[in-house]
């Protein structure tokens, strides 16, 4: 009896396990599968026959960008390259090029990419004879999907593409004074395209700045200082032009200038001077309206004005650089113009993260009496990047 006990118990073990192999064969067979459907990566070779393995970005004018799996994101003049292949989908868009919204891109190469002795081939992904282009001849080679998209927008493009970023600061001081100030901004941008190297159609901003402060001290009013901006703008390129017509309001409080509120609102042209992937430059200038209202209410005003400023920013070494200025005359009371600066550094920190550096000037030349003309301030904080 006992041997006929073991004998079964050694058949069901080695049924259990058998079919337990048998359910665990799919998955392994599944497994096995979706490594070898694994994407290969992108080679890159360069004249000194090093060699980079990760994935090519892309590349605009003479020189492309690629990140390493190893030394993370790389810009390499074409130049300097011997070969390439890529393994993802991409559009070659040739210098001569005029890209319009739902414009026919059947002429476009389109497909994956080889390039050697500085020739781009593009084998487009459903067969089809393979098209070459010169280097030299290809203003830009971007993803193919991100090209579709700025070709066929979306009907809900209004709820993509922002871009931005949220800073925030602050200091406490607890003792005989106590002292609590907050900074905090929310600076926001959507460009179409979303790819810089593409033709601009239209660009909005919004920008939204706090200073809040309190000095406390027994027996001591308290000191208080607050300043709040507002402003958003609507820009709209003129036949892919660097011209554009846009649209503009700002709001502004300043306890420090006592300025309770000002709307500003205007629209005029502009012209992007300068537009490269790490540098831009737009000059503009508009016509528009100012109604002031002050602590002291025999003040509060409406004025024509025009608005006349520049906007500048600059990338290097992982760093932004951005600069604004203004200049606002007041025709109907020449007594009351006003001009703002700002401008603002950032240093990267930790993947989205940075440390901002701010200086902030807003000039009233008719304030609330008793007040001064300038309010200055400078703030440093930590800033998170949308994207």
């Amino acid at each position: 009896m006992r041997l006929l006990l073991r004998y079964s118990f050694t058949l069901l073990a080695a049924g259990t396990v058998c079919y337990v192999g048998f359910l665990g064969m799919p998955r392994l067979a599944a497994q096995a599968r979706a490594a070898d459907s694994k994407p290969q990566p992108d080679v890159l070779i360069l004249i000194d026959d090093e060699r980079v393995v990760g994935r090519f970005v892309g590349s605009s004018g003479g020189s492309l960008s690629f990140k390493s799996d190893l030394l993370g994101d790389l810009t390499a003049d074409w130049s300097k390259v011997k070969s390439l292949q890529a393994q993802g989908q991409y559009a070659v868009l040739g210098k001569d090029l005029k890209l319009r919204v739902h414009a026919d891109t059947s002429n476009i190469p389109q497909g994956s990419l080889e390039v050697a002795g500085q020739t781009i081939t593009v084998r487009p992904a459903g067969g089809g004879s393979p098209r070459t282009i010169a280097v030299g001849d290809a203003a830009q080679v971007i993803d193919q999907a991100a090209f579709q998209r700025e070709v066929e927008p979306p009907h809900t493009s209004l709820v993509r593409a922002w871009t931005g970023a949220i800073t925030a600061g602050a200091s406490l001081v607890q003792a005989t004074q106590q002292s609590r100030t907050f900074t905090g901004a929310v600076n926001l941008i959507r460009a179409i395209p979303i790819e810089s190297n593409l033709p601009a159609r239209n660009r909005t901003t919004f920008n939204f700045a706090v200073s809040d402060g309190r000095v406390l001290q027994p027996n001591t009013p308290t000191i208080k200082t607050e300043i709040v901006h507002a402003d958003a703008e609507r820009d709209q390129y003129l036949n892919e032009s660097r011209v554009f017509a846009f649209g503009q309001l700002a709001y502004d409080h300043n306890f420090s200038q006592g300025l309770t509120l000002q709307q500003n609102y205007g629209g005029g042209i502009g012209w992007t001077a300068i537009k490269r992937p790490n540098e831009t430059l737009d000059v503009k200038g508009s016509i528009g309206y100012i109604h002031q209202e002050f602590s002291n209410a025999s003040q509060n005003q409406s004025l024509v004005a025009s608005n006349f400023g520049e906007g500048f920013l600059r990338k290097f070494g992982g760093a932004t650089f951005t600069e604004q200025l203004t200049l606002t005359p007041t025709w109907n009371n020449l007594n009351s113009w006003l001009a703002s600066a700002n401008a603002a550094l950032n240093l990267p920190v930790y993947k989205r993260f940075a440390f901002t550096i701010s200086m902030s000037d807003g000039y009233l030349h008719n304030p609330s009496p008793g007040f001064r003309k300038n309010s200055f301030q400078a703030s440093m904080g930590l800033t998170y990047s949308l994207k």
